[in-house]
């Protein structure tokens, strides 16, 4: 090989030096990324619990409607609030109805995102709240009033899920 020639190799590629500042600036802006992308994935998961939150109680406020409305067999010492979460997808039977029509108020229980076991039901994810319970310390009772998340964490704009 001529000398002319090894030396057109000679500044083809890259030096070890380069490769190591190149992999250590890429490595840098990753780290940078990573918190974004968690971030994201948090928010995405808010997102999420809102949504469940805001179907779930629309359908316990249609419950009560229904029930308002006579569409509900009453019975005596009732709230008016379904006994659980799964009435609403398993349905009543409309008490106008001639032919004995149910009522379905969801079509599935959503599942609270941030709950961790993947094996508990839609409706075991959600703290429950009965009509007779206070808001500030809400215990489950004879029915449904409004529903919460058991997660312990807070969200991003630093309220607690589970006064969301």
């Amino acid at each position: 090989m001529s000398r002319a020639h090894r030396h057109a190799y000679a500044g083809n590629g890259f030096t070890y030096i380069e490769l190591v500042v190149t992999v250590a600036i890429v490595a840098i802006l990753a780290a940078g990324a990573l918190p974004m992308v968690e971030i994201a994935a948090r928010r995405h998961k808010e997102l999420e619990l809102r949504a469940a939150l805001r179907e779930l109680r629309a359908g316990l406020d249609q419950y009560r409607k229904a029930y308002d409305e006579g569409r509900i067999a009453r019975r005596t010492n009732e709230s008016g609030y379904p006994p659980s979460l799964q009435a609403l997808v398993d349905g009543v039977e409309d008490a106008k109805s001639a032919t004995k029509k149910r009522i379905y108020f969801m079509r599935r229980l959503p599942r609270d995102p941030f709950f961790r076991e993947p094996a508990s039901s839609a409706a075991a994810t959600w703290g429950k709240r009965s009509y007779s319970s206070g808001p500030d310390a809400p215990q489950e009772g004879e029915d449904v009033f409004d529903v919460y998340s058991l997660s312990p964490e807070a969200g991003l704009n630093g309220v607690p899920y589970r006064d969301w």
